[in-house]
């Protein structure tokens, strides 16, 4: 997994975090659901990159 791609998947997982307490703490549900998305949507790119390197390890 590239430093890179990995730094923006776990940022994008912290700002999900972030945004689904301030959601729960508001009482907002749009709020929670959106950092919930967030979140689904950097475990989807970790597993993108962990299938990378699985791949190019093969390779190799």
């Amino acid at each position: 997994m590239s430093t890179e791609d990995k730094a923006k998947a776990t940022a994008k997982n912290l700002e999900g975090k972030a945004q689904e307490a301030m959601g729960n703490i508001k009482g907002d549900p749009q709020d929670k659901a959106e950092g919930k998305a967030k979140q689904s949507e950097a475990e989807a790119r970790h597993a993108v990159e962990d299938t990378k390197d699985a791949v190019k390890k093969a390779i190799d």
